[in-house]
């Protein structure tokens, strides 16, 4: 058996892996790349194998650094199965859409300022008709249903915890009248998430590619989140400004809308309108609300005094670009959710733009930023930033929430591992750390190998693995 590393190695973006068995190849997510634009179309558009050699792909959740490149793999030429959990299918149909609508429309306004330039017009990496047709290929199940997804790989899938319908995917492999077993983690959620059940650890794993991403640092305790969120809106409404949060319309922004909503039930919440500016959000909040098998216990209590967890009276869902045209027109103070969580693509580039320079406003980062995106160089404080091409000075307060991060801490990713060793029986005999920077994977395998006392690898971008 062969691992291939080809996406969100050394990185946390553009996740994808290679599993090869015999003439059999499966491939482990198929993500965007998300960075410089130049760096986002070359590395996007390259493809570690032939799509039509691909037998299927199993993704671990709907995000788009990990689903967001399969309408091109499907353009390509890949006619398999994409093999998912229900809800990870539902929200697909919603995002992926979204990812294609938003790239043609980022290019054609990009565009507009290259023909002014006499430059050459950009294509879109792909287009609607590409996401939509790749859509006819999902195949949702549900938790720890027995799959056989390709010949010779079967499995299931365990909660991850990461977002709704997110899954730990374990893998048992034929190859040659042997078969191993291999755990890939996709992304880890938190053990007391606002909303989500735990993550599970799978039983007698032999090998196990595991996420890095908060692999050296610890984040916030989530029952300090409400109290802090209420400081940064009250102080600036007190301003008279706007607070954007760039979010991903997927998970993080529910948990948002789910603390806003607690806070305006407990009178905490300075009475002023609220956003949640994306098209897509209103989709997947439907999925949430279908979903609710995979609430935790303390979402389900919410529930039982406020049947409506996602929505209050000064919440309002915006659909047309209208609306969101009128939000930069509109006078503070306000609270603007909007995608994308990373500050690439869609509505929350206008609204940045329009507001970063501007001291009474601020910029409310609620989850992890990879190298090379605005939304780093916005934490990061540059005192310029580029939008769309042109520089913007940034004079707003940037605070941040780590606790509002989907993603497990180190020591939470520590407590993982080492369940998924204990529960091995002895059998786990190596550890791959993915989607992490380089600091964060170290310190993480340094746990990994002195603790427990496991081969750790730390690959990166085009490498492979030989595993007997």
């Amino acid at each position: 058996m062969r691992l291939g590393f080809w996406g969100a190695a050394g990185t946390t973006t553009g996740s994808m892996h290679l599993v090869e068995a015999g003439d059999t190849r499966v491939a482990l997510d198929c993500g965007l790349f998300q960075g410089r634009r130049a760096e986002f179309y070359e590395r996007n558009a390259e493809m570690p194998v032939d799509p039509r050699e691909i037998d299927a792909v199993i993704l671990s959740h709907a995000h788009i650094d990990h689903s967001g490149n399969l309408p091109l793999l499907g353009a390509l030429g890949f006619g398999g199965e994409v093999c998912c959990t229900k809800p990870t299918a539902d929200l697909c149909r919603s995002m992926l859409m979204d990812s294609a609508f938003i790239q043609e429309k980022d290019v054609e306004f990009v565009n507009k300022k290259r023909r002014k330039q006499r430059k050459e017009p950009l294509d879109p990496l792909y287009r609607v008709e590409d996401a939509e047709r790749v859509l006819q290929q999902f195949r949702g199940f549900k938790m720890h249903q027995e799959v056989c997804f390709a010949p010779r790989v079967c499995g299931e899938f365990l909660m991850a915890g990461h977002m709704l319908g997110a899954a730990v995917t374990v893998l048992d492999i034929e190859e040659k009248g042997k078969k191993h077993r291999l755990c890939f983690s996709g992304d880890i959620g938190r053990a007391h998430s606002t909303l989500l059940s735990a993550p599970s650890a799978p039983e007698h794993v032999q090998t196990l590619i595991c996420e890095s991403t908060y692999g050296d640092r610890e984040s916030a305790p989530t029952e300090l989140l409400a109290d802090e969120l209420a400081a940064i809106v009250e102080r600036t409404a007190q301003r008279g400004g706007k607070v954007i949060i760039p979010a991903f319309s997927v998970g993080r922004t529910q948990d948002i809308v789910y603390h806003l909503n607690r806070l305006f039930n407990e009178g905490r919440l300075p009475r002023l309108p609220i956003y949640v500016d994306s098209p897509l959000s209103v989709n997947v909040t439907q999925a949430f609300k279908k979903h609710r098998d995979y609430y935790n216990r303390s979402a389900w209590d919410a529930m039982q005094k406020d049947p409506d967890i996602f929505g209050f009276e000064t919440l309002h869902y915006t659909a047309s670009v209208e609306e969101s045209k009128a939000l930069n027109d509109k006078a503070g103070p306000m609270v603007i959710i909007s995608a994308s969580g990373m500050c690439e693509a869609g509505r929350i580039l206008h609204h940045l733009r329009n507001s970063i320079s501007n001291p009474n406003n601020t910029v409310l980062i609620v989850g992890y930023q990879a190298e090379h995106t605005l939304g780093r160089r916005l934490l990061e404080r540059q005192p310029k930033v580029r939008i769309f091409g042109e520089e913007h000075a940034l004079r707003a307060e940037v605070a941040q929430l780590q606790g509002f991060s989907a993603h497990a801490d180190a020591n939470e990713l520590r407590d993982f591992i080492y369940r998924v060793r204990e529960m091995s029986g002895g059998h786990l005999e190596r550890v791959f750390l993915v989607h992490g920077e380089d600091k964060a994977r170290e310190s993480l395998a340094a746990y990994v190998r002195g603790n427990l006392g496991l081969e750790c690898h730390l690959p990166r971008r085009g490498d492979s693995a030989e595993i007997a």
